[in-house]
């Protein structure tokens, strides 16, 4: 079985203008932020970028990348709204998809299905078709039914953290939920994960029952080690969200001058770069500074 592990900066090659990225984890929970980091790095831009949003959503929206975003919400949990995203919507223009989260799910489990729909209930005698009028229904063939007719979402690439895989793509969350990370996987033609730890497979299910294995290495195209990568949201149980530095990022989108010292001091350089810029900020928080955090 063929090696798919990769370095972080390996994924600019898989990366096109234009092209549809889809996002996994769920608001500021489990999101491949390393890979977004990674995606802020590289050149490409007019991205349709599907997501149960969070700061994945917010960073790639304030970087300019994004010319449009297909959702079921976009929030950082703790807080109710990413500052960026709300600042694409209302000053920039930025096109948007905005889907009841049943009908976005239904969206992806077309789209893994290789569907061009799924009927669903969601969205029925809402505003969700009123904002999105190129929506159409169906009439049930058995009977008198009429269901919104949500059309499958196909991506180009899918990102996507959990907590360990092996090294050929089998993938593992321990945390409470799988979110739709398997949908986004399916529905896209490649998929890279990142995880905190890659294992030998064997060690996947020594100690955590084989249900927590929740992507195939049929699926999975990339695999890259990135401790810590899902900062500064939660990769639980191996870390909760920093409370801290996500309130220290969304200050920092108050004006054009504190975000660009935010954007200097996390986001100039590499991951790891980013990662001793992130044990530093949480040093001075704390009253500490530990070695080699400075930046």
């Amino acid at each position: 079985m063929t090696d798919k592990t990769m370095q972080v900066s390996d994924l600019t090659p898989e990366l096109h203008d234009g092209m549809t990225i889809g996002i996994g984890g769920w608001g500021s929970r489990r999101k491949p932020m390393a890979l977004v980091r990674q995606v802020l790095r590289s050149d490409v831009t007019d991205l349709t970028v599907v997501s149960f949003g969070g700061p994945d959503v917010g960073l790639l929206c304030a970087a300019g990348k994004v010319k449009r975003v297909v959702y079921g919400f976009v929030s950082l949990d703790s807080i109710a709204l990413d500052p960026h995203f709300r600042a694409a919507r209302e000053q920039r223009g930025l096109a948007v998809t905005e889907y009841d989260e049943g009908m976005f799910v239904a969206g992806l489990r077309a789209g893994a299905s290789r569907l061009s729909f799924l009927p669903t209930r969601a969205g029925l005698a809402s505003d969700v078709l009123a904002m999105n009028p190129e929506l159409r229904t169906v009439a049930s063939p058995y009977d008198d039914e009429v269901y919104v007719a949500v059309p499958g979402i196909r991506l180009d690439l899918a990102l996507i953290h959990l907590n360990r895989a092996d090294a050929v793509g089998n993938a593992q969350y321990l945390g409470p939920d799988p979110y739709f990370d398997d949908l986004l996987a399916a529905a896209a033609d490649r998929c890279v994960v990142s995880v905190e730890k890659v294992v030998p497979t064997e060690a996947l299910t020594a100690t955590a029952p084989p249900q927590t294995l929740l992507l195939s290495r049929m699926f999975v195209n990339g695999v890259v080690e990135a401790p810590n990568g899902a900062h500064f949201t939660s990769c639980v149980p191996d870390y909760p969200r920093d409370e801290a530095f996500q309130k220290h990022y969304v200050d920092a989108a108050a004006s054009a001058d504190s975000w660009r010292t935010f954007e200097a001091e996390f986001l100039a350089g590499d991951e790891a770069h980013y990662q001793r810029a992130v044990a530093a900020f949480t040093a001075r928080r704390e009253g500490r500074v530990p070695e080699g955090a400075s930046v």
